[in-house]
């Protein structure tokens, strides 16, 4: 491959720390963050698979619902193992607490440098994620890379997520490149 031309990266778990929100789960749920976070990102994964697969996206929902949904399964299966959770009527507080700080996860420390040098080296940047447009707004935002990016690009256009082939090309047109020429950097 010659020198690439773009790098697009994948936003959740590759630019934003997915796991970032363990900490408060930790405290929502003593004992069980580091279970809950691993728990509410596998199923995450797993929904927008499902969604995707299922009728070629005709099911499609936002990535808000899925996370959510996710978020809700994750809840209620360390439920079933533990007394003090299952006791609460309802979880709808934790929910929002914890969805309110997956809009604003953590940045990788790396990410500001790495984006700095492909800038400086006249290679476009981007993301290409299965987050909603205002996810991503709202993470870009409070990661403080903004100027970074030369396009923040949403699969909610196509309505699949990755690994459908309509998500990928949205790359392609919105950098007016060919796949040959750019990277895909995913840590999936």
């Amino acid at each position: 491959m010659e020198k690439p031309r773009a790098v697009l990266f994948d936003a959740y778990g590759t630019l934003f720390d997915v796991y970032s929100v363990g900490l408060l789960a930790e405290q929502l749920f003593p004992g069980h963050g580091q279970h809950l976070s691993a728990l509410w990102r596998d199923k995450q994964i797993e929904y927008s698979r499902l969604v995707t697969t299922c009728n070629d996206g005709a099911h499609y929902r936002p990535f808000w619902e899925l996370t959510r949904a996710s978020l809700v399964y994750a809840i209620k299966q360390i439920a079933q193992t533990e007394e003090s959770i299952r006791a609460t009527a309802t979880f709808d507080g934790q929910v929002d607490q914890l969805m309110n700080q997956y809009r604003h996860l953590s940045a990788f420390p790396e990410d500001n440098a790495v984006l700095q040098d492909l800038k400086a080296r006249g290679i476009v940047t981007g993301i290409l994620s299965n987050g909603d447009p205002d996810m991503l707004d709202s993470a870009v935002r409070s990661a403080g890379l903004e100027g970074l990016l030369d396009h923040v690009i949403s699969v909610d256009a196509v309505r699949k997520y990755k690994t459908h082939p309509e998500a990928y090309a949205l790359g392609e047109r919105a950098t007016s490149l060919k796949a040959a020429n750019m990277l895909f950097v995913s840590s999936n």
